[in-house]
């Protein structure tokens, strides 16, 4: 009996400790994965900056770590999305580099222009489902900051301006001033034949519409799909941050897409994820 219990207790304390080791593993991973994801957009502009520890404290212009090189060059590098390999090992040293130099850092700020959202959001139009894009920045407001829509874009917008080919026809004559634009008012009359009077390339501010179609009642939120940011803020680059939910270290929000751009290009950029080229 004695031998059995000691037996018992020897098979006990076994198990207890490869539990205990288990645990414990299996805690450094957990407590390595929450350290290693970047879990607020706030937090990203620590980390690219260099203001935070690798345990999440705080780093202060006072403190010797503060915006430190090495620092940044080892977080920066784990702030890319490891899945989108269009992203070169190559391009990614070259940004890390310009960014950490020591004559002309690039350093992120949150208050600062040249960096948006961009909120991809279902709103019910008129009895249908419709995707809306709708661009956000930061606005300042008395002694602080607000998000505020300063473009939009959807699909739903488009038949504004389409022109009817069964109305070519309809057109003001040149001589219309002549009759102090009189023939306006039947040329208004029907207002399904109003784009037939714009001018050649006019394009509708969509933003307006979304937000007469709101005040209408003709527009009604459900929900949001998706949102990332575009950062035009570093010198020669550009970047877009989008969030990853998964599984292992590299998650949270990350570095989806990066372009060398030169900044007199940027505009161009900008038309494109605006939509204004369509």
């Amino acid at each position: 009996m004695k031998l059995f219990n000691l037996f018992f207790l020897a098979l006990t304390l076994t198990l207890a400790i490869s539990s205990h080791h288990a645990f414990a593993q299996l805690a450094g991973e957990d407590e390595s994965r929450l350290y290693a994801e970047t879990k607020q957009v706030n937090q990203f502009f620590r980390r690219f900056n260099g203001e935070e520890s690798e345990q999440g404290d705080r780093y202060y212009p006072k403190d010797k770590l503060y915006r430190d090189i090495n620092l940044r060059k080892k977080y920066i590098q784990i702030l890319f999305d490891n899945s989108n390999k269009n992203i070169k090992e190559n391009l990614k040293s070259q940004f890390i580099s310009d960014v950490t130099s020591k004559s002309n850092p690039g350093i992120l700020d949150f208050h600062g222009e040249e960096w948006f959202s961009q909120v991809t959001a279902t709103l019910n139009y008129k009895g249908r489902e419709r995707t809306f894009i709708l661009f956000m920045k930061l606005e300042k407001e008395n002694l602080g900051h607000k998000w505020v829509i300063y473009k939009a874009y959807s699909d739903a917008f488009r038949d504004y301006m389409k022109k009817d080919a069964s109305l070519e026809g309809e057109f003001l004559h040149p001589l219309s001033h002549e009759l102090d634009f009189m023939n306006l008012r039947k040329a208004l009359d029907d207002g399904s034949k109003a784009t037939q009077f714009a001018i050649k390339d006019y394009k509708p501010d969509h933003l307006t519409l979304f937000l007469y179609e709101l005040k209408s009642g003709n527009l009604k939120f459900k929900t949001i799909q998706d949102v990332k940011f575009h950062f035009f803020q570093v010198d020669g680059w550009y970047f877009e941050l989008s969030e990853f939910k998964r599984a292992g270290k590299n998650t949270g929000w990350l570095i989806s897409d990066l372009i060398k751009v030169a900044d007199k290009d940027k505009d161009l950029l900008r038309k494109y994820i605006y939509y204004e080229d369509q």
